[in-house]
């Protein structure tokens, strides 16, 4: 591994032979990278609530009815009772994590409420939770294959289904995830 190795703007495909069940079959976009660690969300697991449920439980008033009924995704296994929201573009927010020019990470909650009562066209995915690594943990995770990367393609988080992401991104490779073997190997 290159110790210049920086997976900002990223995918990360979950191989086969993950075992950790919060990260099987999953895609996760990685919002920062450094040596200190990364951080991201997984795009493809939404969770059994919307937007709708969601700005009722924190009391802020949805009247952008487009938007009501997308899902709210589990973002990873930190922090899974507070809100990430993956967005485009970046805009200049409380608590925002400017991954690029395009895309940014907000906490806070100024963006849910501007997007809930239709005062910004954004293109929104909220998860709870987030993906987290030490220094040097996804650096060794990549080591032992439980990872493949590939640079993000924005349109496949925002433009497509959650049940689509996952192939879609493999798609961008040109691997088909049926042909992925559970065996790792070094070569």
């Amino acid at each position: 591994m290159s110790p210049d190795m920086n997976l900002t703007h990223h995918f990360l495909i979950a191989m086969p032979q993950m075992d950790d069940p919060n990260f099987a079959r999953t895609l996760t976009y990685v919002a920062e990278h450094s040596d200190r660690g990364a951080l991201g969300v997984i795009v493809n697991r939404p969770i059994d609530m919307d937007l709708a449920s969601l700005f009722e439980r924190i009391d802020i008033p949805l009247t952008n009815e487009a938007i009501a009924r997308q899902p709210v995704f589990f973002g990873g296994p930190v922090q899974t009772d507070r809100g990430f929201v993956l967005h485009r573009p970046a805009g200049d927010w409380s608590a925002t994590l400017s991954v690029n020019d395009e895309i940014g990470m907000t906490s806070s909650r100024d963006i849910l409420e501007a997007v809930a009562g239709g005062l910004v066209e954004q293109d929104i995915l909220v998860t709870l939770g987030y993906a987290g690594w030490d220094a040097g943990q996804l650096e060794q995770e990549l080591a032992d294959n439980a990872w493949l990367t590939t640079p993000a393609d924005p349109t496949i988080i925002f433009d497509l289904p959650p049940e689509e992401r996952l192939a879609a991104a493999m798609q961008s490779m040109g691997i088909d995830f049926a042909h992925l073997s559970e065996d790792a190997g070094h070569a």
